[in-house]
């Protein structure tokens, strides 16, 4: 009998194996401005908190001779124009490349240039998610039937230029003016009395803004508000935080213990509480996170993320594969990675439906399944999140996606547009024109397979449905309603 083939898998050759090697020292010391910053300063995260960069002025002070008067215009130019407030963390500017900061995956995130800006998709929005549109109460959400939103404040240890929720987060800006969610215990309580009153609410999600900035008090009061609650049986505090300023993790004890405690109480309860997280690049790792992800461990704390998909930033499947090994090596699960939401202002960071397909294809196998993120596309509309697959019809050509979501908005449709910059020139005039932008609207819907329901003059007359399909009759739900009235 034949000896069975040597099957063994060569070794894995060490340069795939940077994932596990993480900037140290004192790496800041490089920027003039923190050059005599100490070890202790820098992990004290109201030293974080108090540097952080706010405003124009102060990011050119900090910047002046490490990059050229130019750049320091366009940023400047760039803020004027965003829909998010400026600020950035001491620790994240000593992550950027200030010899490359315009390919910098860390600044194309957190600071505009004018120069890179894109004029928007004539379908976004300020609400792409029409979360206003399922508040019960201001600041709580409720769409999925056994989950909430509550957003217990508005603010942000730094402003991602991407946020979903410009229309709140932040200061105001010259283009925005905000909804505003500070913390208020009335708000708060009446959120808390509308999850008692529905039985069927058992996972609540704690957001903002970021809980990050909430007080160790406040961390408390939320938590074991909810814990209380019978039917609660999952709690998420999310935050991008761990990503921006690990610091706080290390030096803020008592918001460290306050987690921490909630945490065990709930597992004494038989309740998962976890923490979500935000990681969108793995040069966003460093040894100063690895020790507050692993301190956080330690306590028995549950850290999932959730990123974004964004152009020049992760879209290649290199960056995502290193991201997603890095994460694990820090004990954080990938968890989602989110198409980027239709929102206005920053159409230089979206990518196609088709970037999501292929770098999904790539990443499978790569690791084990429960490190393997889910890539979703978090409906327009209100659908809710839907794997990016699973679309009913998708339009290389237009850039227009359909999605259903049965379990959520049974009977509606919604529409995912990829940016124009990924069009053709033809099809990008197309969506100049807003008779064009319904024919082709109503192509993808056909072709999708969507039964017309009746019109409104249809069911006025009381008539079943039927006759040609016209943009007035296929609704969606929330600012991407083919409606005519809604589209323009």
């Amino acid at each position: 009998m034949r000896s069975p083939e040597n099957k063994t898998k060569p070794p894995v050759p060490i340069d795939e194996l940077d994932h596990r090697t993480l900037i140290g020292g004192e790496f800041w010391k490089k920027l003039q401005p923190y050059a005599h910053v100490d070890e202790s300063l820098f992990l004290d995260h109201s030293w974080q908190a108090r540097n952080s960069i706010a405003n124009i002025e102060k990011l050119q002070a900090v910047l002046s001779g490490l990059v050229s008067s130019e750049f320091l215009d366009d940023a400047k130019r760039g803020v004027q124009r965003s829909s998010m407030s400026l600020r950035i963390s001491p620790y994240l500017i000593s992550l950027i490349d200030w010899d490359n900061p315009y390919a910098d995956p860390l600044r194309r995130q957190f600071i505009p240039v004018a120069s890179s800006l894109l004029r928007d998709h004539p379908k976004l929005t300020m609400d792409p998610l029409s979360e206003l549109v399922d508040s019960p109460v201001l600041g709580l959400t409720h769409r999925y039937a056994d989950k909430a939103l509550f957003l217990a404040l508005d603010s942000c240890p730094v402003y991602c230029r991407f946020c979903t929720r410009s229309y709140s987060v932040g200061n105001n800006t010259k283009t925005v003016d905000k909804i505003q969610l500070h913390v208020n215990p009335e708000r708060w309580n009446q959120a808390f009395s509308y999850i008692e009153s529905r039985p069927e609410l058992e996972d609540i999600v704690v957001s903002g803004g970021d809980v990050y900035q909430l007080k160790p008090a406040q961390i408390t009061a939320i938590g074991d508000r909810l814990l209380d609650m019978k039917y609660v049986r999952r709690i998420r505090f999310a935050t991008k935080g761990p990503a921006v300023m690990p610091q706080k993790v290390l030096t803020d004890l008592p918001w460290r213990d306050a987690l921490t405690r909630i945490v065990e109480k709930g597992r004494k309860l038989r309740k998962e509480v976890a923490l979500h997280t935000h990681f969108n690049h793995p040069n966003e790792i460093t040894a100063i996170t690895e020790e507050a992800m692993g301190q956080l461990m330690e306590r028995g704390v549950t850290i999932r993320n959730q990123s974004v998909l964004l152009r020049g930033v992760n879209d290649s499947s290199a960056t995502m594969i290193s991201l997603m090994k890095r994460l694990s090596y820090i004990n954080v699960r990938p968890y989602y990675i989110y198409l980027h939401d239709l929102v206005k202002g920053v159409e230089d960071l979206r990518t196609p439906l088709d970037t999501a397909l292929r770098i999904t294809k790539e990443l499978r196998g790569v690791t084990a399944g429960f490190n393997t993120p889910t890539f979703v596309v978090d409906a327009p509309g209100g659908g809710g999140k839907r794997d990016v697959h699973t679309f009913e019809f998708y339009d290389h050509d237009t850039g227009i996606s359909v999605f259903t979501s049965p379990a959520v908005t049974a009977g509606a449709h919604h529409l995912y547009f990829d940016p124009l910059h990924s069009l053709s020139p033809e099809v990008r005039q197309r969506w100049e024109n807003p008779k064009e932008q319904d024919v082709m609207i109503n192509d993808a819907l056909s072709k999708a397979r969507i039964s017309p329901p009746r019109s409104r003059a249809e069911k006025q007359r009381g008539l079943p449905p039927g006759g040609p399909m016209t943009p007035g009759d296929v609704l969606v739900r929330g600012d991407h309603s083919t409606d005519p009235e809604l589209w323009r």
